[in-house]
């Protein structure tokens, strides 16, 4: 038995976001959002259909859900950090809060938005995988308007096995990180987690589908593989230039060319061929 990755955008909104999901949303987010009551009833906004191969690089990466107390809930997966991201992640959310006015229009007609974002890397230094942002007052705490909520789920910190998740938070939460590796479907005991075990399962999908989600999954290993590429040769480029730095430096000082060659790890021929080359020498 083989399941989706359900960390990919494509898996992700397959599981949580198209026509039959409405009851497995419903069930995850009252698992994971902290509300004053239950969710009785919510909308899918723009239900997911299975897009053609060549358009799914069009293919947004959230699944958004209009509550029947009128409050919006953005929920995405991402697995790859990039520089911004948490500013994107606030610059969504105030744009759906705002965009829901007409110009001219009342403000008392704005609703509630909530932010739920799961990360498949570590954003902030503690050591709890869930964290609730809000507008408090620096001081007292005070809260000024519960109107636009920022909630993180970090999944490198969930560490739980199977067997140690009594919660349905839990169970969601293990479901999403560790579904790809799953080779049987476990006894989750819930109807919903159920109804998405067998959304995920590959078994049941068209050979179309697979394709996709294959191809996602190439995608993203190739990016995840070029930016730690692009982490290697920065950190190699700023070791070159420190000894770069520290040749020219003890060159200056009167140090005999064997003797830098030495205390850096290079022939005393390269070090003058290099010395040769360097600007000011």
């Amino acid at each position: 038995m083989r399941f989706l990755n359900i960390k990919t955008d494509y898996a992700f909104k397959k599981v949580f976001g198209s026509e039959n999901s409405k009851n497995i949303l419903k069930s995850f987010l009252n698992s994971t959002l902290e509300l004053p009551f239950p969710i009785e009833d919510l909308e899918i906004v723009d239900p997911y259909n299975v897009p053609k191969l060549q358009g799914m690089k069009e293919t947004a990466v959230d699944v958004k859900a209009t509550l029947e107390d009128k409050t919006k809930v953005i929920i995405e997966m991402q697995i790859l950090n990039h520089d911004g991201f948490e500013s994107r992640i606030l610059y969504n959310t105030a744009k759906n809060y705002a965009n829901q006015l007409d110009i001219g229009a009342n403000y008392t007609l704005l609703n509630p938005v909530i932010a739920l974002t799961i990360v498949n890397f570590t954003m902030f230094d503690f050591d709890k995988y869930k964290s609730i942002f809000k507008l408090i007052e620096k001081e007292n705490f005070t809260q000024y308007k519960d109107d636009i909520q920022l909630q993180f789920i970090e999944l490198p910190k969930f560490n739980k096995t199977l067997e140690e998740c009594l919660t349905i938070e839990d169970k969601w939460i293990y479901f999403i990180k560790n579904a790809r590796d799953m080779k049987v479907a476990p006894a989750f005991q819930d109807p919903n987690l159920n109804e998405a075990l067998l959304i995920a399962n590959t078994a049941t999908m068209t050979k179309e589908e697979l394709e996709i989600q294959d191809k996602r999954e190439e995608f993203l290993f190739i990016q995840k593989n070029s930016i730690e590429k692009a982490k290697r040769e920065g950190v190699e480029e700023g070791r070159r230039q420190e000894r770069e730095k520290l040749i020219i430096n003890a060159y200056r000082d009167g140090m005999p060319t064997n003797i830098i060659g030495s205390f850096v790890g290079m022939s005393e021929e390269d070090v003058t061929k290099f010395l040769r080359g360097a600007d000011g020498l």
